[in-house]
């Protein structure tokens, strides 16, 4: 990877943190931005489904079954536009779960740069499996 797009990919993966900022879970707050030909063409952060109340724990502070991850609401915005992922970046601020990665995958995007690494790796080796190419970058706070 050449400098540029090490920097690139810091640049954008700091933005995906800013977006997390979006979200109204309580428990963790991730972001997500899909890139490509480097213009951001979805975004996304972890929450409830659109009409739902904004309220992501119930009064145990376990997660909603429903609650969205930021990845599967960058992808599925992209159902909803004119835009398609196609050879894209997705930035994710976690790792992605193997669920997301089953999305991932299936949209096209061809990397995945994250920022946060999650105690299970079952999505991260699935990504790998299928030939996406895995970067993950530790981001300083700021």
């Amino acid at each position: 990877m050449t400098e540029k797009q090490r920097k690139l990919d810091e640049r954008y993966l700091r933005m995906a943190r800013i977006w997390a900022e979006n979200s109204y879970c309580q428990r963790r707050q991730v972001g997500a931005l899909v890139v490509k030909d480097k213009m951001i063409i979805s975004d996304g952060y972890n929450g409830t489904p659109s009409g739902f109340e904004n309220v992501c724990e119930d009064d145990n502070n376990v997660t909603k079954p429903y609650v969205l991850h930021a990845e599967a609401n960058a992808i599925t915005k992209l159902a909803r536009s004119n835009n398609n992922s196609d050879g894209a970046t997705i930035y994710i601020t976690a790792s992605p779960c193997i669920e997301c990665a089953k999305l991932i995958i299936q949209s096209g995007i061809k990397r995945v740069v994250y920022g946060e690494k999650y105690r299970l790796t079952d999505g991260i080796d699935l990504l790998r499996r299928a030939g996406i190419e895995v970067i993950y970058i530790e981001v300083n706070s700021d």
